[in-house]
């Protein structure tokens, strides 16, 4: 297993404070946001300084019905081979649903939806794992994810769950500590017992990352400092085992440098003192051997897992509808499915609109610029009963569309501001978007007072 060390997860937003912070080993990139022909200088100069570099795909979808799609496996495969990858990670989620199996318009969540812990599950996430680690050219590890809903009728935890996976692919693990976490609260799952059915020689590295409690319901939000009762999950983690490696992640309302370093500090401690403890080193061990303990000598590499009978389409089949009416629950506005809590699952959809909308915004900021405050109102009205079908620009697209033809925004230089966006990204011939172009059209548009 290869030995990470500390690490951030990489973001534009903060890319110049990664740079800086102090003993930062390895980053982790998602996967969708790199093109491997224009790697962002400031990742490529990490590269250069001997940064391990990995990608963490967040679209596979690789516990859903369909098998994983191989152009998404293309692209993945082609990150890692670009950033010099020791390995790449992804999650166990479905993403999307509906299309063939169902006899439906496939609809796109924008986020990671948990997985039934049935067997017909397991089934089916073993198979699309194993069609993954043939595609890529490096090992593949999963992530377990956090959750606001439960199945009903699971067969599994999520431990037991975790660890016939991994006996049946071989596949490494990547444990989200704070998962653990949002999972004990949100669905009364106890992390210890997780981490006593784990198969902690399995784990690649681990995540740690902060969120918020509201009504009784953790957010994972990636958004807010790490707390003490992560931290405490990861210390129960280390003192279980010695990760290779540890990551903090942040995706928005980024701190301060001097508060990133803090947390990795924290984060340091702990599995420092797992280290210890570990070793029986006690109070009187050497700093250095807490900084940097050698890694384990490897083993032999294990046999590689018989591989299952292939999974019977009538599997895939009862998958595909039960995925498909929950997500259409969550985004279409169609009943709840039977056994499901309603209240959460209105959590659930809420929060599944709030994080399209964040997207939205990045890949297209100039929305909320034109629009304001009354960004979020707008979008939130357009998405209730109007799942996401072609990715997050066209859904931008779309947003627009459906503005300007009820007339929106009611303000009128604000709707020729959204009217000029809308004509530059659109149809056959788009408008010139280079600089000077664009530079140009605004300079037009304010010297006719926005006419």
């Amino acid at each position: 297993m290869v030995r990470l060390g500390t690490g951030i997860g990489w973001r534009p937003e903060i890319a110049d404070d990664i740079a800086r912070l102090p003993g930062i080993d390895w980053v982790e990139v998602v996967a969708e946001n790199i093109c491997p022909d224009h790697v962002p200088d400031a990742l490529r100069r990490l590269r250069e300084r001997g940064t391990t570099v990995v990608p963490h795909g967040v679209s596979l979808g690789l516990g859903g019905a369909e098998r994983p799609d191989p152009d998404r496996l293309r692209a993945l495969a082609e990150r890692a081979e670009a950033l010099g990858s020791p390995l790449v990670t992804e999650h166990i989620a479905f993403v999307r649903a509906g299309g063939p199996l169902t006899a439906s318009p496939a609809i796109e969540a924008g986020h990671l939806l948990p997985v039934p812990r049935t067997r017909d599950a397991l089934d089916v996430l073993c198979e699309n794992v194993r069609i993954a680690q043939d595609a890529l050219p490096v090992p593949l590890a999963v992530e377990n994810i956090a959750a606001l809903i439960s199945w009903p009728g699971e067969e599994m935890t999520e431990g037991q769950f975790l660890a016939e996976l991994v006996e049946r692919t071989g596949v490494r693990l990547l444990i989200d500590v704070a998962n653990l976490h949002t999972n004990h609260v949100n669905r009364g799952e106890d992390p210890a017992k997780a981490l006593d059915e784990l198969p902690t020689s399995a784990i690649a590295y681990v995540h740690v990352a902060g969120g918020v409690e509201r009504d009784g319901v953790w957010h994972d939000s990636h958004a807010h400092p790490v707390t003490q009762p992560v931290l405490d999950v990861l210390a129960e983690l280390c003192a279980r085992t010695a990760p290779p490696g540890v990551l903090l992640e942040r995706d928005e309302d980024f701190p301060a440098a001097g508060e990133l370093a803090g947390e990795l500090d924290a984060i340091r401690a702990v599995t420092a003192a797992g280290a210890v403890a570990g070793t029986g080193a006690g109070a009187g061990a050497s700093e250095a051997s807490v900084r940097a303990p050698e890694a384990p000598v490897p083993a032999a590499p294990a046999p590689a897992p018989a591989p299952d009978a292939p999974v019977p389409d009538a599997v895939r089949e009862r998958l595909a509808l039960a995925q498909a009416a929950l997500l259409s629950a969550l985004v279409g506005g169609t009943p709840a499915p039977e056994g499901f809590d309603r209240r959460r699952l209105r959590v659930q959809s809420a929060a599944l609109t709030a994080k399209r909308a964040s997207v939205v915004a990045k890949v297209a900021p100039e929305l909320p610029e034109i629009l304001g405050t009354g960004y979020r109102p707008a979008f939130a009205r357009y998405a209730d009963g109007r799942p996401m079908t072609g990715g997050y620009r066209r859904d931008a697209m779309s947003f627009a569309e459906h503005l300007l033809a009820d007339g929106r925004p009611d303000d009128a230089a604000a709707r020729r501001r959204l009217t000029l966006w809308w004509q530059e990204r659109s149809g056959p011939a788009p408008l010139p978007s280079h600089p000077a172009a664009r530079l140009a059209r605004r300079v037009r548009l304010a010297l006719s007072g926005g006419r």
